[in-house]
């Protein structure tokens, strides 16, 4: 019997149990394993690792630990540059594009409205979702540490949150997107772009008060829905403004 200890650093502490974070946990093996698989046996799934230090040597996933090693994980770093050392994950995306899976709904239409690249089939089975987070080359946001402990998924997020305006706070933190927001370019329904018009080209698609009320609208390139600047609009403003301050306060009933 061979042992070894690995520590788990910062946020990756979300997924040990209680007893096991924050310290340094024995691990017994008969045979030498990888160092995915010893990660992902404490629950840690493999996209949320950015570096892997074996007895102070930086390693890859397919690193075999042998008997006597000391294994640091760290999650990804935001502002410390470790560039002369070896990052376990794939370079960044050029294009920040998500895919979400069945449980996020709400979060995908929150994207949209912040004119993010967000795809959403409630009805899409893992295995389907894995296969095209990896095709698209789309990070692949879940709840659900199977899914991102799959081989295919190579970018991809565990959202801590269980609140929808929480979640959108959460993602945009987590990778930086303040900058990036574009509010109302995306179709909430279908994930198309939008197109600004005035009232003369939406025709009876929307109520004839409506059409004297407002002059601009927008329309999606892909299902043809009309969008305007009513109430729900000044709601979902609010919720985003909120959302890029940080804001703690109260749900939205959005």
């Amino acid at each position: 019997m061979m042992r070894a200890w690995i520590r788990f650093y910062a946020e990756l502490n979300d997924f040990l149990q209680p007893g096991l974070r924050g310290r340094s946990i024995e691990c017994e093996f008969h045979v030498s394993p990888g160092v995915r698989d010893v990660i992902e046996s404490y629950g840690v799934p493999h996209t949320e690792v950015d570096l892997v230090l074996v007895n102070g040597v930086s390693v890859g996933f397919e690193h075999r630990i042998g008997g006597g090693d000391r294994i640091s994980v760290y999650p990804v770093f935001e502002s410390i540059d470790i560039q002369p050392l070896l990052k376990v994950r794939p370079e960044p995306l050029r294009v920040t594009r998500f895919l979400l899976d069945t449980h996020l709904g709400r979060l995908a239409a929150y994207l949209r409205m912040a004119g993010f690249d967000a795809r959403y089939d409630n009805h899409a089975a893992d295995e389907a979702l894995a296969t095209e987070a990896a095709r698209e080359r789309r990070i692949l946001l879940t709840r659900d540490r199977g899914l991102l402990k799959r081989r295919a998924v190579t970018h991809g997020y565990c959202v801590r949150e269980t609140v929808p305006r929480l979640q959108l706070s959460e993602v945009l933190l987590r990778f930086d997107l303040a900058s990036s927001v574009r509010p109302f370019t995306r179709c909430l329904v279908c994930n198309g772009g939008l197109r600004e018009v005035d009232h003369s080209e939406v025709g009876d698609r929307v109520p004839e008060k409506i059409r004297r009320l407002f002059h601009q609208f927008a329309v999606c390139e892909y299902c043809d829905k009309v969008y305007w600047p009513g109430t729900h609009y000044q709601r979902m403003r609010r919720l985003l403004d909120d959302c890029l301050r940080g804001s703690n306060g109260p749900a939205s009933d959005l």
